[in-house]
């Protein structure tokens, strides 16, 4: 029973896979035929060859790439096969996090839009007023980098703060340097206030901003930015340096991404 061979149709119908894919498989080096009668051409799988697709379709199921599942295949080493599996089920749990993010954010979408009747309705939310800030002690760290990269350049100014025995004063924010922005790399410094201003990185120099609350997670901080630009240019008012964030709640307080808060600053003058 074990050296039983099936034809690409019959292997097609135990695995529930077409026969056109079975041939793309062949193809790419991810399955190929047991063997391939050199007269008729017809293919033929083996036995042991269910499990192998069966595989490679619930690792597909996963989300892996077939180029992953490719060197998954290849790999001999259980515990690389284990971590391989390990961060595919962290990236999925994110992934679920981020969608009922999502769907909480058209949730609230479709009560404004419902209660309004404008289906912009909801970028109208924004409460946004001028401010003269304080001037700000602050460890700084600044070159290109991406969003994702926060953490890393974060923990290293924490980091610092400790070894240097410095006071924080719970200023955590993020300034943007560039003319445009790329989620994966830009001219963004993150800064730190601290309590002793002669041994700061810069002062964050008070000035009049126009600014805004953003609740909630920080994929919609767009539409703080897109509400604080509108109301610069209706109020007579012109960009007057670069914009910046204050991450005033969030997750490291425990917090949902529906509760988290962040202060949205646009430097200005009067036109």
């Amino acid at each position: 029973m074990g050296n039983r061979m099936y034809t690409v149709g019959e292997f097609s119908r135990i695995c529930q896979v077409s026969i056109k894919t079975l041939h793309y498989y062949d193809r790419i080096g991810l399955l190929a035929p047991l063997r391939v009668d050199p007269s008729s051409g017809y293919r033929y799988y083996g036995q042991t060859q269910i499990e192998r697709m069966l595989l490679i379709a619930r690792l597909k199921r996963y989300g892996f790439s077939l180029e992953d599942i490719r060197l998954f295949l290849s790999c001999t080493d259980q515990e690389a096969l284990f971590s391989m599996l390990l961060q595919r089920r962290e990236t999925l749990k994110l992934q679920r996090e981020e969608l009922a993010q999502i769907t909480g954010e058209l949730s609230s979408h479709l009560k404004n839009f419902e209660r309004t009747g404008n289906i912009m309705g909801y970028q109208k939310d924004y409460e946004i007023q001028t401010v003269t800030t304080p001037d700000r002690a602050v460890l700084s760290r600044r070159q290109m980098m991406g969003v994702k990269d926060f953490g890393d350049h974060y923990s290293a100014l924490y980091e610092r703060m400790a070894r240097e025995r410095l006071t924080p004063d719970g200023l955590r924010g993020a300034v943007y340097h560039d003319d445009q922005f790329d989620h994966e790399c830009s001219d963004i410094e993150l800064i730190l206030g601290i309590q002793e201003k002669d041994q700061a990185d810069k002062l964050l120099k008070g000035r009049l901003c126009a600014m805004t609350i953003h609740k909630g997670p920080y994929a919609s901080l767009s539409d703080a930015y897109g509400a604080l630009v509108a109301w610069i240019a209706r109020n007579g008012y012109e960009w007057d340096g670069a914009p910046y964030e204050i991450y005033t709640r969030t997750q490291f307080e425990g917090l949902a991404p529906k509760d988290w808060e962040t202060e949205v600053y646009f430097p200005v003058k009067k036109g």
